[in-house]
């Protein structure tokens, strides 16, 4: 007899319901600066994302509607890594501005975002075989040797997406059980990597300045020659680098608690750079005040319960970790989002999922989000 799937809808219209909130968001931080852009096209940035999230919720619904233990096989693991891997090299040998983007006429693709669904794939099919010897050198090895070498092709040019990656990656391996003196050891290895690729990139670099040692004091002791200052602001971008986390402040200071109202943020004037992007956060805050930003945090813990309980319920080892992987992997990159724009951590561009403009990530999270809803359709 055929198994009769169960939908989980608190986790689908959860879902629904942050994507149609995030195209609200998209048009109302971006009409400003689309009509200067594209000719009075106040809707510019809104009708791309539309048609993005049309497509993206097909994508959805397709990986909903798959069996996922047929993803379990060496074919969709290692394809899916090779493949990602692959673009980013194309990407960087195409892309010699940014290094980020993959561009074919009016379209254009992050691959970095990909990564994402091929991490929480791999790390799946890899931790379901070794079972019973996650802290074997064979086990370990090839993880450590994997997801590294992902993660610094990401990082070259998209540093806080390699974030998510290695953390996301930290934390399903310590739920699978691996050795805490392995985890300081890969901890460790993590903040090496990190700070090499922040001094990589003077702006990088003159954020984190900025957000540990504002007034300088303890760098010009350190260095009193100035000449870490120096480098980084060789490619700043503005002379205050904490300026767009001071902007978001603002917008979330004059919003209250009940929110100027929808369209009617005045840090999207220019005030702050990124609206639509990676600071939205801010705009949500000031149109909606401290209840609506608290209704979107909710929505993410909604995502995070029934990301777990799907884990925990699920049949096989498999479906476990791949249920863990992707809830871990949006979440993760959620509070990150939401710090920077709290000024909490240093800034580092990051989309909030579901609700930043950008359609290679609103894809990677639906695509993330099919995933899960696979893992809970096919579990009794």
């Amino acid at each position: 007899m055929a198994q009769r799937l169960k939908t989980d809808w608190i986790l689908f219209l959860a879902v629904l319901t942050m994507v149609c909130f995030g195209l609200v968001m998209v048009y109302s931080s971006s009409s400003s600066v689309a009509v200067l852009k594209y000719h009075w096209d106040s809707t510019h940035f809104f009708v791309r994302q539309l048609g993005w999230a049309v497509f993206s919720f097909l994508v959805l619904l397709y990986c909903m509607r798959r069996d996922y233990r047929r993803w379990n096989t060496p074919k969709y693991a290692f394809t899916a890594l090779g493949v990602v891997v692959l673009l980013l090299l194309v990407v960087y040998v195409t892309d010699g501005g940014s290094h980020r983007w993959l561009r074919g006429g009016p379209l254009s693709l992050q691959p970095s975002e990909l990564a994402k669904p091929a991490l929480a794939l791999f790390l799946a099919f890899f931790l379901c075989r070794r079972m019973g010897a996650v802290n074997d050198r064979s086990t370990l090895a090839p993880i450590a040797i994997s997801i590294s070498a992902m993660a610094l092709f990401v990082a070259v040019a998209d540093l806080g997406t390699a974030v998510v990656l290695v953390l996301t990656t930290f934390i399903v391996i310590f739920v699978a059980g691996v050795d805490l003196r392995y985890l300081a050891i890969c901890a460790a290895l993590g903040v090496f990597l990190i700070i090499a690729f922040i001094a990589m990139k003077p702006y990088r670099l003159s954020r984190v300045i900025d957000f540990v040692d504002k007034d300088h004091a303890l760098l010009n002791k350190v260095d009193p020659g100035g000449h870490v200052l120096a480098y980084a602001h060789k490619t700043a971008s503005t002379s205050d680098p904490g300026y767009q986390q001071k902007q978001a402040r603002i917008a979330l200071g004059s919003g209250g608690f009940f929110g100027a109202g929808l369209m009617e943020s005045k840090q999207k004037m220019l005030y702050l750079p990124e609206a639509h992007n990676d600071f939205i956060y801010a705009v949500v805050g000031e149109e909606t005040g401290f209840l609506g930003a608290a209704a979107l945090l909710a929505g993410f813990v909604v995502i995070l319960w029934r990301g777990l309980r799907v884990s925990l319920r699920a049949n096989d080892h498999f479906g476990r970790y791949l249920a863990l992987s992707v809830t871990v992997c949006v979440v993760v990159q959620a509070l990150i989002n939401m710090s920077v724009v709290l000024d909490l951590i240093p800034n580092k561009g990051i989309p909030l999922p579901f609700i930043s403009n950008g359609g290679s990530s609103l894809m990677s999270t639906l695509l993330l989000m099919g995933m899960l809803l696979s893992v809970s359709e096919n579990t009794p």
